[in-house]
């Protein structure tokens, strides 16, 4: 599930999604690459996503603790984007899409396979919105504050550029985005109706790698460069620019490789360096020039692993691995995973898995200061702990249905958390809350002949801070998601009706958003006209009023979300 501060989007899995945590627990890879960036280790899943959403072939998802063998940020789950390939294109396309509060977006790609071997990808978009013109928020219903509306403060706008280049077994992949986002809800003491606050985060990275398969033994190695900027600019009172800068270059590399040389055996051994060679958080005020915070950092980190798939029998699978990180900034940490897999019937199969996973601290978390005003760092963090246990069964049925059902217990040690040192009153990151997390899911997918197809998934969870027994905020209890795609116009219009419930969520004053219902509907054609998509859609169908919790930068307990939308896109190929 996501939460929306009308700034960024945030996300939750199984109960956890603590506001303000900058989306750090999830690790997020574009064909293998890590995304996180070096200062606040956001997985960008907004706006802000380097990558245009035409351009993703698949999204394979991991959840629960994967530190085993992708180290930090794989704490409650692991999201590996997978992007189309210069042949799938074969050739030029051109997209373009109209939606509700003046929001526009074009893209042109082109992708090919060469006669001289190579493949080649090359894309760019642009992204427009106006947002909302006139957004209301009651905390700030005075004559002073424009009786709680804020005018043309919404606005969001993007540019992205994606290209990859493969040559037999090795490929080069590099990204580059540019995010602009006017804040609308005055966080941090800002001004209320100033379209001045605003955030801006740039994304761009390379990526060499080399791919190989020998006869018993695969090998993957990569080298990379990474770059995230942010400015914020936050109007305070008196109109006074207050600016929030970080800088972050790595560089670093890593290597896999894969043995099916042992009988029963098969062998997964890695290894990976990161350089952070810039890690820069600066703050000031503009006029009159004041400085609050001038924070100059590098570190290193590495880790290896090992795993060991071991075919027992037939019908029982052992997978088994560990991994090892040290970092600069607190030493050494070890992370083991197990999973004993039976398959009692071909289409049948139960898991028993056992996970442990870190996140280590950020460079925000250690270091930010506004010169001991309101806030001090805390260099000496140590890393987030999870261990995971979870039951899983599959069926698969001959007549194209599936059902999974899990149960699965969390429990997260030594989670940094900002709070109040009443020595000296300053907000200061550390190592203070542990939350527990029992749980359920069930799913069901049916695939029929005629065309449809429809999925339906529940989630019951239970939260908890085990120091006083309180309900964790923002985690719903219950989450149900239904979809369901079928033929309108045989091989020519196809639709798809959404569903998604989300219960009550606590809030940061303990009082509890409403649960609600969401539906969305899209009608698509796929070469209505050759060479030509088209897909129309309606977003809240039923222009359901709710809100998500808002973190502790806000006045506002929660952030009212969008009503009914539409959009319009067309794509054509050539």
């Amino acid at each position: 599930y996501t939460t929306y501060d009308r700034n960024y989007h945030y996300l939750g899995i199984r109960g956890i999604s603590r506001p303000g945590d900058y989306n750090s627990r999830f690790l997020l890879l574009v064909d293998g690459h890590r995304i996180n960036d070096s200062i606040y280790d956001t997985a960008f899943i907004g706006t802000e996503f380097p990558l245009d959403v035409d351009l993703i072939d698949r999204v394979e998802i991991v959840r629960g603790p994967s530190s085993s063998i992708y180290g930090t940020n794989a704490f409650l789950g692991v999201i590996n984007v997978l992007t189309k390939k210069g042949g799938q294109f074969k050739g030029a396309e051109v997209s373009g899409e109209a939606d509700s509060y003046d929001t526009y977006k074009g893209r042109l790609s082109y992708g090919n396979n060469f006669f001289n071997g190579i493949e080649a990808l090359v894309s760019g978009s642009y992204y427009s919105s106006g947002g909302h013109h006139d957004l209301y928020f009651k905390e700030f219903d005075s004559p002073a504050d424009n009786y709680g509306i804020a005018q043309d403060a919404d606005t969001d706008k993007y540019y992205n550029m994606f290209t990859t280049l493969k040559f037999k077994d090795l490929s080069l992949q590099g990204a580059y985005s540019s995010r602009d986002k006017t804040i609308p809800t005055a966080p941090w003491d800002t001004e209320f109706n100033n379209a001045g606050t605003s955030t801006r985060d740039d994304v761009g990275y390379l990526d060499l790698k080399y791919e190989h398969d020998f006869e018993n033994w695969q090998i993957t190695s990569r080298l990379f460069y990474d770059y995230y900027q942010y400015r914020g600019t936050y109007i305070l009172s008196g109109n006074v620019a207050n600016k929030d800068n970080a800088n972050g270059e790595r560089w670093g590399a890593d290597l896999k490789v894969v043995v099916d040389y042992f009988p029963k055996h098969r062998l997964i051994l890695g290894g990976e360096f990161i350089d952070h060679i810039r890690q820069d958080q600066v703050t000031y005020n503009e006029n009159p020039y004041s400085s609050y915070l001038d924070e100059r950092r590098t570190s290193q980190n590495w880790g290896f692993y090992i795993q060991d798939e071991f075919k027992i029998c037939d019908a029982l699978l052992l997978n088994i691995g560990v991994r090892y990180d040290h970092y600069d900034t607190f030493g050494g940490t070890t992370n083991p995973r197990a999973a004993l897999i039976y398959h009692p019937l071909p289409t049948t199969a139960l898991k028993l898995v056992y996970g442990s996973a870190f996140r280590a601290p950020t460079a925000y978390e250690l270091y930010y200061n506004d010169g001991n005003i309101t806030a001090k760092s805390n260099p000496n963090l140590q890393p987030e702990k999870i261990d995971t246990y979870e039951l899983i069964y599959e069926q698969y049925f001959e007549s194209q249905l599936r059902f999974t059902a899990s149960l699965f217990y969390n429990d997260i040690k030594d989670l940094i958390s900002l709070e109040q040192d009443p020595s000296d009153s300053l907000n200061v990151f550390r190592n203070i809350n542990r939350l527990e997390t029992r749980g359920a899911e069930l799913e069901l997918e049916k695939q029929w002949n005629s065309g449809w197809k429809g999925l339906i998934s529940y989630t019951l969870q239970k939260t908890e801070n085990e120091q006083t027994g309180e309900d964790a905020t923002n985690s719903p209890q219950h989450l149900i998601k239904g979809i369901l795609t079928f033929p309108l116009l045989k091989d020519k219009i196809v639709a798809s009706l959404e569903e998604h419930y989300t219960s009550k969520r606590k809030l940061l004053d303990g009082t509890k958003t409403a649960s609600f219902f969401i539906t969305n509907l899209t009608l698509s054609s796929h070469n209505l006209i050759r060479g030509l998509d088209l897909s129309v859609s309606i977003y809240n169908v039923f222009n359901k009023g709710y809100a998500d919790p808002a973190s502790e930068e806000h006045v506002q307990n929660a952030i009212e979300q969008d009503g009914r939308s539409f959009r319009l896109k067309l794509i054509y190929r050539f």
